[in-house]
């Protein structure tokens, strides 16, 4: 327990502000108090923080109270350093999210009040999927949180949005009521009477049970990475989604995947993990290849931005995967610095629409010319996604190579192909975009206002620092990551020394 209880705090200034908004009956109001809401939580996220210790015990922040006690049910919540990160990844991205999508909401089927509360309530559900420690709790914020984005890309979104909305939907529950299997199946094995992650740690020792309940979870955290081959939902969801909701879709929600991998299908199922690792290092090598091509072939910007995600998305799989301290450090530092990076492209895409009315790349061209901050904010976003040497995303990128180079060699090697494909998908938008003549229909296009610029900056501002100095965050990611590897039972591969003849 603790004296003072963080994280319910923060979920409950969410869930009241939402209810709050969901009251008012001025937009404008609405959208302030949502700000306003926000900005309180990320400054408790950001005090909450600095109170962390990163070397003291694995959880802290504990909250833990019955809820079934007939079922060993607890509410039960607490952060390690993965988890904390994660938190204040989604406490950073919800007010730039609200304040760039203040215009977002007007031509929905739904009032504007609604969408901004439903903005809170997924803050709310993004906390606690991080940081609940009981597995059926996990649950249920996991399934929880597609009720405010299916509303918000179903009634916000696109032309196509309803068909997004629903295959989102159906894919995520499909991979929901597996894991719900597999929590059953996990309590009952376990015998332990409880859903407590801590007490099942090493609970379930038979090989062929940890197998089939580790197929339960991944498949579940595969489908909400997404990893290929169960990714088709994303580029669907993300080019339909408000550029706000893709931002939290994309940057946060399919975190829970690769999150949910490193927390529960290596630490409950360690000898599973082990078993499965070839097949899904083979997976994540797949995606990293196969996402960076097809994102080449994209005419849509917020379909090519989808796709590079789930070429990212192999990168973090096959860093948790390769269990070694530097890829799975690497891979946690990736989910942060992948949420800011792609965060202000779909951002900057989503301001780009908004003046042209158009998603088609074929559409624009020579923007920089006629707004070149604009321009200037997309290149330093793109720049990121393709792992520019002192931008955020390299770091990550680096670590996860190396990591996985040090147990894997060749799948590391070929995953370098990513980096280089990705100069392609990047490189090519942005001068088919931005470069070149100015074409007439964006010949009159107004650059960056005051409020967009409030929006990009804090996220160019994160990922040129992060670049430089990961130390930070670092320090907060390792010390969980060394105990979630104590835990699979891994050490990292020793190093290699080369002996001369003689000597």
């Amino acid at each position: 327990m603790t004296a003072i209880p963080w994280l319910s705090i923060l979920m409950g200034v969410s869930v009241l502000g939402a209810l709050g908004v969901s009251f008012l009956k001025n937009d404008k109001l609405a959208k302030q108090a949502t700000l306003g809401v926000s900005l309180l939580v990320l400054v408790l996220a950001v005090v909450m923080t600095v109170g962390f210790s990163p070397n003291g015990d694995r959880f802290q922040y504990a909250e833990t109270y019955d809820w079934i006690p007939a079922f060993g049910v607890h509410y039960a919540v607490a952060v390690d350093g993965v988890a904390l990160v994660l938190i204040l990844l989604s406490a950073i991205l919800v007010p730039i999210v609200v304040l760039a999508s203040w215009h977002d909401a007007e031509q929905g089927k739904r009032s504007v009040r609604t969408y901004f509360a439903l903005l809170l309530v997924l803050e709310a559900m993004m906390i606690g999927v991080f940081a609940a420690t009981d597995v059926f709790l996990f649950y249920v914020f996991f399934e929880a949180m597609l009720i405010p984005m299916y509303f918000m890309i179903g009634s916000y979104g696109g032309a196509q949005r309803s068909y997004a909305a629903v295959k989102f939907l159906l894919y995520s529950l499909f991979g929901g009521l597996l894991m719900l299997v597999a929590v059953i199946a996990l309590y009952n094995v376990a015998g332990k009477n409880s859903f407590l992650f801590p007490e099942l740690i090493g609970a379930v020792t038979d090989p062929t049970t940890q197998k089939w309940l580790f197929l339960g979870f991944f498949i579940a955290f595969a489908i909400k990475a997404p990893l290929w081959p169960v990714h088709t939902w994303l580029p669907d969801a993300a080019a339909q989604a408000p550029a706000g909701a893709a931002v939290l879709l994309v940057g946060v929600l399919d975190k829970v995947g690769t999150y949910g991998m490193l927390r529960f299908c290596l630490e409950l199922f360690p000898d599973a993990a082990k078993w499965a690792t070839p097949v899904v290092i083979a997976l994540s090598v797949i995606g990293i290849v196969y996402g960076a091509i097809v994102a080449i072939g994209q005419t849509d910007i917020k379909r090519l931005v989808a796709y590079t995600s789930i070429s990212h998305f192999g990168f973090i799989t096959m860093g948790v995967f390769a269990m070694t301290t530097t890829a799975a450090s690497g891979a946690t530092l990736y989910m942060v610095n992948h949420g800011f990076s792609t965060g202000v492209l779909f951002l900057v895409a989503g301001f780009l629409i908004y003046r042209r009315g158009s998603q088609y790349i074929a559409d624009y061209g020579g923007v920089q010319k006629v707004a070149p901050l604009l321009a200037g904010a997309f290149l330093i976003a793109g720049l990121s996604g393709l792992s520019l040497p002192g931008l955020s995303t390299f770091v990550s990128e680096f670590m996860v190579l190396l990591g996985t180079y040090e147990r894997y060699a060749v799948p590391a090697i070929i995953g370098t192909t990513g980096v280089i494909l990705a100069a392609i998908y990047i490189l090519w938008m942005y001068q088919r975009t931005m470069n070149g003549p100015t074409a007439e229909s964006v010949a009159e296009m107004k650059d960056l206002n005051g409020r967009e610029r409030w929006v990009v900056a804090p996220l160019i501002a994160l990922i040129v620092v992060l670049g430089f100095f990961p130390k930070p965050l670092l320090d907060v990611i390792n010390p969980a990551v060394k105990e979630s590897l104590v835990n699979v039972k891994v050490t990292d591969p020793a190093p290699v020394v080369a002996v001369k003849e003689g000597q």
